[in-house]
């Protein structure tokens, strides 16, 4: 059973993460009310779908005659590839492109029990009736006809998951760059909340409010060191010399990173945009915010 060529291994590899990306796009474009470029690469492909069909396959040998045994094996390779991959994913990207966090019985995010189940019913259903027609009709192509095709198809794939590998790590230092930029905004705001209530001298003022959103922080920091320019120059406080250096500083670092955070925006091109449409449900516990934050600007101009 399953005695394929190289060539019609791999055919079955880039068929079933086609169909994995048609049956995933549907689905997400259905409930988003719009068309969704689904999953992490920009073609009409979903490796993880393409490897998980391998891995039913591949699993399912030994265990082609009973139908119990079948199921568990898929439970259990399934569950491993899905788990491995989020893993690996999360470590190189500090993103999850899927997560389970709010569903019960779910290990740290990368898998739960429903997918478990369904997995092993998907491995019956695969090995069963799906991959019995696709398999004769890959059969029934001449070698040297499907030979080119799968060579074209492993370019064209190649390609795509190369630039889409490398937006993904882009989409990374976005991240983690904007975080610092927030981290550096925070602070500026901090010691100006610091400064205001010195120079108040223990009159009544109005609490400060603080955001952690990029925008918010801006707006907070901009709003300070104009009250704190009114200050100054109406005469109400008259800052010592080392404190008006200070303000001055901070004026500076919060200039910077201003420009910091546009630049970094900029870096958002078409293809970063791109992986943040297609996986609507992304996390990032390290960058929850900043990502939130990020999704919010691209869907905003999604609406433009």
């Amino acid at each position: 059973m399953f005695s394929y060529t190289m060539a019609q291994w791999l055919f079955f590899f880039y068929f079933y993460c086609f169909f994995g990306w048609c049956f995933e796009s549907t689905v997400v474009s259905v409930k988003a009310k719009r068309l969704v470029n689904r999953g992490f690469m920009r073609g009409p492909f979903l490796p993880l779908y393409g490897s998980g069909a391998i891995m039913m396959l591949v699993v399912s040998m030994p265990f082609s005659h009973n139908l119990g045994l079948t199921y568990v094996a898929g439970c259990i390779g399934a569950t491993v590839l899905e788990y491995i991959t989020g893993i690996i994913m999360e470590a190189l990207f500090k993103v999850r492109y899927w997560d389970y966090s709010v569903k019960r019985f779910n290990f740290r995010g990368y898998i739960c029990l429903t997918s478990t189940l369904a997995w092993g019913g998907l491995t019956i259903l695969m090995t069963r009736v799906v991959h019995k027609p696709i398999e004769q009709l890959v059969l029934d192509i001449p070698h040297n006809v499907l030979l080119p095709i799968v060579f074209l198809l492993t370019i064209y794939i190649v390609a795509d998951f190369t630039l889409s590998f490398k937006a993904a790590i882009d989409l990374r230092e976005i991240l983690v760059k904007l975080d610092a930029v927030k981290e550096e905004l925070e602070r500026v705001q901090r010691r100006l909340d610091i400064i205001i209530a010195l120079a108040s001298e223990g009159r009544e003022d109005k609490k400060q409010e603080r955001g952690s959103r990029l925008d918010e922080l801006i707006s907070n920091i901009e709003e300070r060191l104009s009250g704190l320019r009114e200050r100054v120059k109406s005469g109400v406080v008259v800052y010592p010399e080392s404190m008006r250096e200070e303000i001055i500083e901070l004026w500076t670092k919060y200039k910077v990173s201003l420009e910091n955070s546009r630049q970094i925006k900029n870096l958002m091109d078409i293809y970063k945009r791109g992986i943040i449409r297609g996986n609507p449900t992304m996390a990032s516990n390290k960058f929850k915010h900043t990502l939130q934050e990020i999704k919010e600007a691209v869907n905003d101009k999604l609406k433009k």
